[in-house]
């Protein structure tokens, strides 16, 4: 109409995952992006575990520097372009000091219903037994219980995966339950984990979230 300003719609961010960011005293945690993606993989290849462990039921790191290298960011971009409210996997890059050293992961099916999410992380050797490892978990586990409002968190390790098992006990996990898998061709024991709010031993910090209203959608997590 003539004499009437004509104003342009406001088109939403394609992907506003990219403006969440964790912080804790130490940490940066952030969903993945192609260049951090690298930075991970240069990570990975310097060394995750010791060659004569296992602490993954898929053994990704036995493969060559060049195929950790592709399945990595191969995987990566296959749960970034699978994610839908109703089933969903973020995986945050951890930086330390600027740098990434390791991914924390969150996931969730049907999370608007069930409520419950899923833990999964690495760090590389070079920044292990220095406490990074429960810093991170303990950072998406307030990101879940406090800001999205989540109910039980699971989580698995190996039995033999004392690092792993110590973190989750530490932070109040319980077992519940166990399931005999295959690695490197022999049946090893899985056990699984389950925290709750109410058993949540939370870090004496706080997590310092920003960027998560204009996510909540994408996490089937209603507004805050």
């Amino acid at each position: 109409m003539a004499g009437v300003p004509m104003t342009t719609p406001q088109v939403c961010d394609p992907w506003p995952l990219r403006h969440l960011v964790l912080r804790t005293p130490r940490l940066e945690l952030r969903p993945d992006d192609d260049e951090g993606l690298l930075e991970l993989v240069a990570a990975a290849r310097a060394g995750v575990h010791p060659p004569g462990q296992m602490p993954f039921a898929v053994a990704w790191t036995d493969a060559s520097p060049a195929q950790i290298g592709i399945g990595t960011l191969q995987y990566h971009w296959s749960r970034r372009a699978a994610l839908r409210a109703e089933a969903w996997d973020v995986h945050f890059l951890v930086r330390f000091e600027g740098r990434v050293i390791g991914t924390q992961g969150l996931s969730a099916t049907d999370f608007a219903v069930t409520r419950e999410v899923s833990s999964g992380s690495w760090i590389g050797l070079a920044h292990q037994r220095l406490g990074l490892g429960t810093e991170m978990r303990a950072a998406i586990l307030a990101l879940a219980f406090d800001h999205l409002g989540a109910r039980t968190a699971r989580s698995t390790a190996f039995t033999d995966n004392v690092a792993s098992l110590t973190v989750s006990r530490r932070l109040g996990y319980v077992e519940d339950g166990s399931l005999a898998l295959a690695r490197r061709g022999r049946a090893a024991t899985e056990v699984r984990l389950l925290l709750t709010p109410e058993t949540f031993v939370p870090p004496t910090w706080t997590v310092a979230v920003s960027g998560l209203d204009a996510c909540r959608g994408m996490l089937g997590a209603s507004p805050a």
